[in-house]
């Protein structure tokens, strides 16, 4: 039985790159199975990588979407609130710091 050997039973890959194993949980399955309708004919190791790259395309896009919504909260707060301190508060804040 090739599960309870002690070595890796594949033929050797002509790569230095990690290689990683995937279990097909439900959820790993699920994914495929959406995978495979947006890439129909594809197989599913193949469809493995598509999704990788799609969720980092994804994790950019979402991570400069909010690096955006910040620098507009920014762009609309500036200015607004320059009433609510006065020019010495930073000063008066620090002085009971540690040194």
């Amino acid at each position: 039985m090739y599960h309870c050997s002690a070595q890796w039973y594949t033929p050797p890959v002509p790569t230095t790159k990690p290689r990683y194993q995937v279990t097909e949980t439900e959820d790993v399955g699920r994914a495929l199975d959406i995978a495979a309708r947006r890439w129909p004919g594809e197989p599913r190791s193949r469809l493995l990588v598509r999704l990788l790259e799609a969720g980092s395309a994804a994790l950019v896009c979402e991570d400069g979407d909010a690096a955006r919504r910040r620098q507009e909260a920014i762009r609309a707060t500036n200015g607004k609130y320059h009433d609510v301190f006065s020019p010495t508060y930073l000063t008066e804040l620090r002085q009971d710091w540690p040194e």
